[in-house]
């Protein structure tokens, strides 16, 4: 896999010979992104049948590297029981990307011509494993002409936005400039942004939505400006077994990411309540409030 952690400096291939080192990337941040980590799981639950491994101690380790995405559960169960994992594992990313492509369509469809959109985080194909879910979108949208600019917040603490996003966009030739993360509500405010997409790492059944930090933030922000807030994302992040936001765990990650000098808090994401989203889009189409009724209740099938 392409270690996310070196980039965008350099460009420097991990090879994983065990679940156990497959879920140390997930863990570390080397791969990231809900459906990238899902893809990599099962991947990783192929590599231990062929390894011969403890099957239920591998499930567990993967299971246990980072808990607030949905998709890497999914994925795991999808592997786990499947006659042939390996050939499992490689159609759950095939799917996926597709799924992506899907989704992409949708959503581009809802900019209107020169737009200028903010997004958070990274959700390109660095993050799913090959187009992208919030990015792809903004992908389509340029591809359609209909995006003008995207503004990428850096999002602190380690920077998927500057590092990963503009690297992406810079490759698709995309205008953008990156900003600090508490300069989105002064651009807000001076008309200069048209529309929010992100990501999501697990949408409740009620459609509220677990994403990276400073998501919530971004959405209100974005109501109290009158302003879209799209989330974009494949039916593999629906949990339908979560009733709402409250039920979402959300994962702590090391203080030591944040600052070494002081004590520190350091969540790795935060919900943003239904209400405050104008639009989930997934490949089967966009979904729109009340969610618990416009949600698919079951997976999109791609062929």
């Amino acid at each position: 896999m392409l270690d996310q952690r070196r980039l965008p400096d350099e460009e420097v291939e991990l090879e994983c010979r065990s679940a156990a080192e497959v879920a140390e990337a997930i863990r570390t941040l080397a791969v990231r992104g809900a459906p990238a980590i899902g893809i990599a799981a099962a991947y990783g639950y192929a590599l231990a049948v062929a390894r011969g491994e403890d099957l239920e101690a591998a499930a567990a380790t993967l299971a246990a590297a980072r808990p607030t995405a949905v998709n890497l559960a999914w994925a795991l169960r999808e592997v786990q029981a499947a006659d042939d994992p390996a050939g499992r594992a490689r159609e759950l990313h095939r799917q996926e990307v597709e799924r992506c492509r899907k989704m992409s369509v949708h959503a581009a469809a809802l900019l209107d011509p020169g737009t200028r959109a903010l997004t958070h985080c990274n959700t390109g194909g660095l993050a799913t494993g090959g187009y992208g879910t919030a990015l792809g979108a903004l992908r389509a949208a340029h591809e359609q002409g209909r995006l003008d600019h995207v503004w990428v917040d850096e999002t602190r603490p380690l920077l998927q936005g500057a590092r990963l996003t503009a690297w992406e966009l810079h490759a698709l030739g995309i205008p953008h400039a990156v900003i600090v993360d508490a300069a989105a509500g002064a651009l807000m405010a001076a008309g200069e942004v048209d529309c929010v997409l992100v990501g999501a790492d697990r949408i409740a059944a009620n459609g509220d939505t677990a994403n990276k930090v400073g998501t919530y933030s971004l959405a209100v922000l974005a109501a109290h400006h009158g302003l879209p807030f799209y989330v974009v994302a494949p039916t593999s992040t629906i949990d339908r077994e979560t009733l709402s936001g409250e039920a979402i765990v959300i994962e702590e990650r090391a203080p030591e990411e944040v600052t070494a000098r002081s004590p520190a808090r350091n969540p790795a994401f935060d919900v943003t309540p239904a209400e405050l989203v104008t639009a989930i889009v997934t490949e089967a189409g966009v979904h729109r409030a009340p969610y618990s009724e416009s949600l698919p209740r079951t997976m999109e099938v791609v062929r």
